[in-house]
């Protein structure tokens, strides 16, 4: 049985998806199967998908799984690929990103050292258009107790994660009902109770500024953001604390949300209700509650 299982979830991206699997072939960790799932490809780049993880095969002297399942989503697809793999630990790559040669070594290390650690993350470069650009303040990732600082954007990168299997499968995995936001949504249900660790070594290549990313492809993304906060607010698992937080930054993403309906000519309505549905006891902004300012 292997130690870790990579998950490569992937989408009419032949060209990126090469130079992913490149890079989780180069790791110095070996005790690591390889899994690709193919979200829907169409029969062009299917076909070019299937023939890179063939390729790398004979290459390597090493099976890497293919499994191909109609467009459902990256949630699906990376749930389907855990589903079929065995190793105790879970790492996923996107397949636009690359992983720096010591990146799995790093992460089973940290973990042999803390058994009692449930998550970690690494540190990662984040490149745009082919160029290296600096993270704003507020996307710098925390240590530990992340969650009221993750509330207002996701700051948990899935390229950059690893964390045990049993963790995920009690959490349920990604939401496949969410089509975009899922990471935030798994991310802020396992903080809610688990401290997630920080390696604080960019061991990623975050690759964004290409035109088939999710976030360019749905407006006003904090609409996917409240569905996962309400689900906290309806789990009953919040501290005080936590509930007041959570509260408060629902009504802070309704309050924009309304304003970008109003400017777009359509109802601002459902977020009044949704609200109403969710009174916070104080309207002070989560923010500045919590010194999450820039």
């Amino acid at each position: 049985m292997p130690s870790v299982s990579t998950i490569i979830p992937t989408y009419n991206r032949p060209a990126f998806l090469r130079e992913a699997l490149a890079s989780v072939l180069a790791q110095t960790y070996r005790d690591n199967e390889i899994l690709v799932v193919d979200d829907g490809s169409t029969n062009a780049t299917r076909y070019a998908t299937r023939q890179i993880v063939e390729e790398y095969t004979r290459a390597q002297t090493r099976p890497i799984r293919y499994l191909y399942q109609p467009h459902q989503g990256v949630s699906a697809a990376r749930n389907r690929g855990v589903d079929a793999s065995r190793g105790e630990f879970l790492a996923f790559l996107d397949s636009d990103d690359v992983w720096q040669p010591e990146k799995l070594a790093h992460q089973v290390a940290f973990f042999e050292a803390l058994p009692t650690a449930q998550i970690c993350q690494t540190q990662e470069t984040w490149i745009r258009y082919g160029v290296r650009v600096n993270p704003r303040k507020k996307h710098r990732k925390p240590h530990g107790d992340i969650f009221v600082q993750s509330l207002a954007d996701c700051l948990v990168s899935p390229s950059a994660v690893m964390l045990r299997r049993e963790l995920f499968e009690r959490m349920g995995g990604f939401d496949e009902q969410l089509p975009a936001c899922e990471d935030y949504d798994l991310w802020l249900r396992i903080s809610v109770r688990e401290p997630v660790y920080l390696i604080d070594t960019p061991l990623v290549l975050k690759r964004g500024g290409h035109a088939d990313q999710l976030s360019r492809q749905f407006w006003g993304m904090d609409r996917f953001r409240l569905v996962a906060l309400r689900k906290l607010l309806d789990s009953g698992r919040l501290s005080l604390q936590q509930r007041q937080a959570t509260l408060s930054m629902l009504h802070k993403k309704c309050r924009i949300l309304a304003n970008g309906a109003r400017k777009r000519g359509k109802s601002a309505e459902p977020y009044r209700a949704l609200m109403a549905r969710y009174p916070c006891a104080q309207s002070v902004d989560t923010q500045e509650s919590y010194g999450n300012t820039e």
